[in-house]
């Protein structure tokens, strides 16, 4: 039997993934069973419980696969970056109409038709996916309408597949945006959440979680003392904690000190947290 993550493999003594049979020990091996996010922001939970710490948040047209059913609890495994824990059976629903765009902006509402007059029916985060059905138009604002009859700003939307070029840029548009513990979307985020949904934006699929970017995301930098050499993009590790270079002196990070998405200095912020975490472990370049 080799070591495996649980955070990134489904087995529980008994039951695990079939995928992972010859692998670790489990009482039974099952199929996931495909289905899909149905609500805005779902907290993925380590255990059922509702008291249960979040280590991450799907959203709204994420797909996953369903091992376990039980007390009204699923256990799945989120099939874009693999992480596994447990959400309502209630948030979620079979996977139908094929997903045609992405929401690119921060936070935008779903209405009940197109008129921004009328009252909202939803939100949805950046990176929730939608099937769109048509178009409509009312008063000069064109919305794309979904299969429920539903509708969205239409420029708050890109066709998938379409992609940012600067993922630094995607961050920014995140300042000011509360800083949540594992928090995934647009209204609530963490550090590595932050960088997670920002390269998703640019077209690149990475792991959630601080350790995980640091051992697999681009080049290791070899950075002195007066951290020169850094550049716009370029990626900061502390022990748990991530930031984004915007050039050569700022950086952009999900932090609770100030409890939001905000620019800090990168001398200042490695005195800061230094008095009680220590300094930067890692620079990298994705």
């Amino acid at each position: 039997m080799t070591a495996h993550d649980a955070r990134l493999h489904a087995f529980r003594t008994d039951l695990a993934d079939i995928r992972l049979k010859g692998e670790v020990a489990a009482d039974r091996f099952v199929s996931g069973r495909p289905a899909r996010i149905a609500t805005s922001v779902v907290d993925l939970r380590r255990t059922p419980r509702p008291d249960s710490g979040i280590d991450t948040q799907f959203l709204s047209g994420d797909d996953v696969l369903v091992f376990d059913e039980a007390d009204g609890w699923a256990w799945v495994q989120g099939e874009r970056d693999g992480y596994v824990g447990y959400v309502l059976v209630e948030e979620l629903k079979p996977r139908e109409a094929v997903a045609t765009h992405i929401v690119s902006a921060p936070r935008t509402f779903v209405y009940p038709g197109p008129d921004l007059r009328f009252p909202r029916s939803g939100h949805l985060s950046m990176g929730s996916t939608v099937a769109v059905a048509g178009t409509a138009e009312t008063s000069g604002t064109h919305y794309a309408v979904l299969p429920s009859g539903e509708t969205i700003i239409a420029g708050h939307l890109r066709p998938i597949g379409e992609h940012a070029t600067d993922f630094v840029s995607i961050a920014e548009t995140f300042l000011g945006t509360p800083y949540l513990w594992g928090g995934a979307s647009g209204f609530g985020i963490d550090c590595s959440g932050l960088v997670q949904l920002s390269m998703r934006m640019a077209g690149r699929d990475v792991l959630r979680d601080t350790d995980m970017q640091v051992a697999s995301l681009g080049e290791l930098l070899n950075i002195d003392a007066d951290y020169s050499g850094l550049r716009r993009g370029d990626l900061v590790f502390w022990k748990g904690h991530v930031a984004i270079m915007t050039d050569s002196e700022m950086m952009i990070h999900a932090n609770g000190h100030t409890m939001t998405v905000a620019l800090e200095g990168l001398k200042d912020a490695v005195a800061r947290i230094g008095y009680l975490y220590g300094g930067p472990t890692a620079f990298r370049r994705p």
